[in-house]
C-alpha cells in the first residue's frame, strides 16, 4: 500500500506554478529522495503533504487519507524535520524530547526518553546538555527521536544533510536505513546527489515544478545520477 500519494498535485502562487501535475507514490519502508535546484518544487511538495498549504489542483494523501481537509488527522501520521530543527536551546535533550512528546499527546518516563534519544544516535553523555551546545547533527538526532516518540509512520525531511560533516552524514544515512527497515517511510528533499544514492531507495529529479525523472538507486551510480541531474537542470 502506498503511504504517500500525490495525484495530479499542483500549486500556484499568484498565477505562477510552483508545482505542476505531480503523480507520485511512495510505499512503506521506502526512502524517497527528491533532487532539484532551489525553486524546483521540492519544499512545496513537502508543504502540501504537511498541510501547511492547500493544493491548487489534484490531491496529496497519507495512508489513503487526503491531506486537505483532513490535515489534523494526517498530521498524526507524520513527523517533520526541517533543515534547521527548531528546539529550545535552554532545555537539555531529555527536556526537549519530553516537551515535544507531550505536545503530540504522549508521555514517557525519563528512562524511555533516554532510550529514544539513544536509538536516534544521541550519546547518553549529551542527554543532559543544553540544546544550545549541540551541533546540527545532534539537533537532528533529537528531531528524529521526536518522530520516534510520536510513532510517526512517515518522516518528512528538508535538506537533512546540509551543513553536516562527513561523519555526521554517514551516521544520519545509517539511521535512516535502520528506520526504513523497521517500516518507517522517509521522504526527503535534498541537494546532496551522492548521499541520495547512498541512502535512498528511489530518487526523483524535479525541474520548474515538474517531476522529470524517477530512478531506482539499484540501477544507477552516483556518477550516472550526477550526469542525469546536470543534463536535466
Amino acid at each position: 500500500m502506498s503511504v504517500l500519494q500525490a495525484i495530479g498535485l499542483g500549486k500556484q502562487y499568484n498565477g505562477t506554478a510552483a508545482l505542476s501535475d505531480l503523480h507520485l507514490s511512495v510505499d512503506k519502508g521506502e526512502i524517497f529522495c527528491l533532487l532539484g535546484q532551489n525553486g524546483a518544487g521540492k519544499t512545496t511538495t513537502i508543504n502540501l503533504f504537511l498541510g501547511f498549504t492547500e493544493a491548487s489542483s489534484g490531491k496529496a494523501a497519507i495512508n489513503g487519507v487526503e491531506v486537505k481537509p483532513n490535515d489534523l488527522r494526517t498530521k498524526q501520521f507524520i513527523a517533520y524535520i526541517p533543515e534547521v530543527v527548531q528546539l529550545y536551546g535552554n532545555l537539555d535533550g531529555i527536556e526537549n524530547l519530553d516537551f515535544f512528546s507531550r505536545l503530540a499527546g504522549t508521555r514517557y518516563s525519563t528512562e524511555a526518553l533516554a532510550a529514544l534519544l539513544e536509538k536516534a544516535g544521541l550519546p547518553a553523555t549529551a542527554h543532559r546538555k543544553r540544546l544550545g551546545t549541540y551541533s546540527k547533527g545532534m539537533r537532528q538526532k533529537v528531531g528524529i527521536a521526536i518522530a520516534l516518540a510520536k510513532q510517526a509512520d512517515v518522516i518528512l525531511m528538508d535538506e537533512p544533510t546540509s551543513g553536516l560533516d562527513p561523519k555526521a552524514t554517514v551516521e544520519f544515512t545509517q539511521l535512516c536505513k535502520e528506520l526504513a527497515a523497521e517500516g518507517k517511510t522517509i521522504f526527503m528533499a535534498t541537494h546532496d546527489i551522492f548521499n541520495a544514492v547512498n541512502v535512498g531507495t528511489r530518487i526523483g529529479i524535479m525541474k520548474q515544478g515538474r517531476l522529470v525523472h524517477t530512478v531506482d538507486t539499484n540501477n544507477i551510480t552516483a556518477n550516472e545520477l550526477q550526469q542525469l541531474y546536470l543534463e536535466t537542470i
